[in-house]
């Protein structure tokens, strides 16, 4: 391999370039972003970033001795592999770039409502300095939906004195994310901050000066200052239309990170990494996209190896973590097909887990303010042990005593 380019400029990229020198790779090397900026963190985004705490987040990366091109503020906007034999252009608005080794790290864009109206989203360092600047004292700031970016948005906006309300069509916070039950633990939390919480409301745009609801009698409405929209996000793709790439949620690759074509062909020379990368894991029997930064962080070091030849497989517990409402929140596992939950303290103290099993298997744990339970559990679930869900179950019996012998 002596051209090898990375599409996008996020942790992914950054990363992905460092391990691809790190394990030996001396060609020519570029790395392609569409945001003007160096490469920096996005979870500080909404923490630190809002909260007036800092307002640079990014990478310490040292591109001399990396020996990069870095191409910022250019847009890939097709990709030609060439035959089955490896190689191709990548199109680009700073022209053809020829590859014979391509990582794909253009990671997601955020989704956006309907309507008119001006809506705030947040996903880049502009996006958080601008929304910071419109969190003054008294201003009516209505955020759509209650998820991990919806609750640290209004914990930030509420320090800072706002009337702030969040509106969620499910019926709980976080409902998407770990599931009804355990979402509606979470959802005292917005009152203590002075937050009205209106679950179970659809939007049906956004308008001037506030919300319109879709099923209300007549039509019900929200005033806001500001409306920040926090549905979700998709990976970005458009770039690969009529690629040959297989894309499906995201580009689809195995477990070593290859991708595959629609024949369902691994590319041995395209590799996929971050949020764009719907990757097989082998652990959960599925194929996962994990928006999180701990893969953002962690899985280009596989996806290099194997655009380097090797043979690395990616089978990490994923990891999230979240600080709202003066609550550090973690998350390991994924417990989409577990059997059933065990609690693991009262919800109601300032310390509290719960746990998801299926039969002894510890498939996932969310703790709040338990950051050793987090850890021993992440250990747990990579080791597949089975536990004794009573022990779990106690506060007081560190997770690494409850598995059985």
């Amino acid at each position: 391999m002596d051209r090898a380019i990375v599409v996008g400029g996020g942790l992914a990229g950054v990363r992905a370039v460092e391990a691809l020198r790190a394990q030996g790779y001396a060609g020519a090397l570029t790395l392609v972003s569409a945001e003007r900026h160096r490469p920096y963190d996005r979870p500080p985004l909404s923490k630190a970033v809002l909260a007036g705490d800092t307002d640079d987040t990014t990478v310490d990366a040292d591109w001399d001795a990396l020996r990069c091109d870095l191409l910022l503020g250019e847009r890939a906007t097709g990709l030609r592999p060439a035959t089955p034999g490896g190689g191709g252009v990548v199109t680009s608005t700073a022209g053809d770039l020829p590859f014979d080794g391509l990582v794909i790290a253009t990671g997601a864009a955020p989704i956006t409502l309907p309507g008119d109206g001006r809506q705030r989203v947040l996903r880049t360092i502009e996006d958080a300095r601008d929304l910071r600047a419109a969190l003054t004292e008294g201003a009516r700031i209505v955020i759509v939906g209650a998820g991990w970016i919806g609750a640290e948005v209004a914990t930030a906006a509420a320090r800072k004195g706002c009337a702030v309300t969040v509106v969620e069509a499910a019926d709980t916070p976080l409902a998407n994310a770990v599931g009804p039950e355990v979402g509606a633990l979470t959802a005292p939390w917005y009152a203590e901050a002075g937050v009205e919480l209106r679950t179970g409301v659809k939007v049906a745009s956004v308008e001037d000066g506030g919300l319109t609801l879709a099923g209300a009698p007549g039509g019900g409405r929200i005033e806001a200052d500001e409306v920040v929209v926090g549905v979700g996000v998709r990976p970005v793709l458009d770039w690969l239309d009529g690629s040959g790439l297989l894309l499906e949620r995201g580009v689809v690759t195995d477990a070593s990170f290859r991708v595959l074509t629609q024949d369902g062909d691994p590319r041995p020379d395209i590799v996929a990494v971050g949020d764009c990368a719907a990757w097989w894991s082998r652990r959960y029997g599925r194929r996962l996209l994990v928006e999180h930064w701990d893969t953002a962080l962690n899985a280009p070091e596989t996806a290099a190896a194997t655009l380097l030849g090797g043979s690395a497989v990616y089978d990490a517990v994923p990891y999230f973590w979240s600080e709202q409402f003066g609550r550090m929140v973690q998350y390991a596992g994924v417990h989409a097909a577990s059997e059933r939950i065990v609690h693991r303290g009262d919800p109601a103290d300032a310390k509290w887990a719960v746990a998801w099993l299926t039969g002894d298997r510890l498939d996932a744990i969310l703790t709040v303010h338990r950051p050793r339970d987090l850890v021993q559990a992440r250990r747990v679930i990579a080791a597949g042990t089975p536990v004794d869900p009573a022990l779990l179950a106690d506060p007081d019996v560190p997770v690494r005593q409850a598995v059985r012998a």
